[in-house]
């Protein structure tokens, strides 16, 4: 899971908003840096919308960014995971939509041999993989802000999940990122 956060553990404001959210040339390198890592991206289903709308055709742009090329590239090679229920039965290139039995399916995926899975964002997608304790690792793009309320990341877990904390990496914006794996992963 790679997901900004602010401070208080916030993933989106009580809207959805996510213009508190800093990025920059520095973060765009590092997050490619992960994107390089993975075959296969798994999005909630408004993630996956928003996501579409937009990265099939940013490389064509005129004045197309490095990153806009990057990432539109890896998202036309990358096999995309949507879990959605309204979303059932679509018939997409190069997506496969999970409507039903979540942790059987993604537990299948996480067996497949290939790279990582990546997700990008997605907190409902990401609070229905943690209650299920199916994601592996966590790097949080913690951003220097508190929200006071929204969306928060960690909601309705099941069970404590113990954390070993990996790497850091403070950037120059005061965004940090943490990388933590699941103690059963190490």
């Amino acid at each position: 899971m790679f997901m900004h956060v602010s401070l208080d553990g916030f993933v989106a404001g009580p809207n959805g908003e996510m213009d508190w959210i800093n990025v920059n040339e520095e973060l765009f390198e590092y997050a490619g840096n992960q994107t390089d890592q993975a075959d296969m991206a798994l999005y909630g289903r408004v993630t996956y919308q928003m996501m579409d709308s937009y990265w099939p055709t940013a490389a064509d742009q005129p004045g197309a960014s490095k990153h806009d090329i990057q990432h539109s590239t890896w998202y036309n090679q990358v096999v995309k995971v949507v879990l959605s229920k309204t979303m059932k039965g679509a018939d997409l290139k190069n997506t496969r939509i999970i409507s039903e039995n979540v942790t059987e399916e993604i537990s299948k995926l996480k067996q497949e041999t290939g790279k990582n899975i990546l997700i990008f964002g997605s907190p409902t997608a990401v609070h229905t993989l943690m209650q299920e304790n199916l994601i592996d690792e966590f790097w949080l793009l913690v951003n220097p802000v508190l929200l006071a309320n929204g969306i928060p990341l960690f909601k309705d877990l099941k069970s404590m999940v113990k954390l070993r904390l990996a790497t850091t990496k403070a950037f120059a914006s005061g965004v940090v990122c943490l990388q933590y794996y699941k103690e059963t992963e190490l």
